[in-house]
């Protein structure tokens, strides 16, 4: 007698309600770059594998998975990891050019997820909080700049606190990366960010 697959079938290990949750940002992430909130649960659904009402049984409704996802992509975590392994750079330029590409990644991918959710109708603040909502990115952009500060050592001779110059290095990042009506589509790139950081526009006679 042929033996009964489906006694042999196993049933895959169940996840963990936040692990879910985990998967079905990781599967909706994508498609907000390219859809913003005009995504629909079914395509997330399709994206993650699973069943439309299985979306609902992990967010209350759409617009609380589209606010978890815009949490983990202004997450500044891996951005952070750069900037640490920037320090065994040998020397201050190197370090910061480091660092500046590592935040350069991250404004990049900010600017990119709030223009496609503006363009698309989304307000983050609808039925919540804005002084609460308005916490998360500038809680990632002191991390960023703690970070950037600890670049500087005691021996690159500052003639200011290392907080200021990390402040004044990323405003310089945040200009140079903007690409609106009247700025033009040309950009510096990081070694030439930081020669102008250190050593100023002029050429030297």
């Amino acid at each position: 007698m042929p033996e009964d697959t489906t006694q042999r079938r196993r049933r895959a290990p169940a996840m963990s309600p936040e692990d879910r949750r985990e998967a079905i940002v990781a599967a909706t992430v994508p498609l907000l770059f390219t859809h913003g909130a005009n995504v629909t649960t079914s395509q997330i659904a399709k994206a993650a594998g699973i069943a439309e009402g299985t979306v609902f049984r992990a967010f209350k409704d759409k617009q609380e998975l589209i606010r978890t996802c815009v949490r983990s992509v202004l997450a500044a975590d891996l951005e952070l990891r750069l900037i640490e392994e920037a320090r065994q750079a040998r020397t201050l330029a190197e370090r910061l050019s480091w660092g500046i590409s590592a935040v350069s990644g991250y404004l990049d991918r900010m600017w990119k997820l709030m223009s496609v959710l503006r363009d698309s109708g989304y307000d983050p603040h609808d039925g919540h909080d804005k002084e609460r909502e308005h916490k998360g990115p500038p809680v990632e952009m002191q991390r960023i700049t703690e970070h950037v500060a600890s670049l500087f050592g005691p021996d690159d001779h500052l003639r200011v606190d290392p907080s200021l110059a990390a402040r004044l290095l990323l405003g310089l990042v945040f200009t140079n990366r903007m690409h609106g009506e009247g700025f033009g589509d040309s950009t510096a790139d990081a070694d030439q960010l930081v020669e102008l950081f250190l050593h100023g526009v002029l050429t030297q006679n």
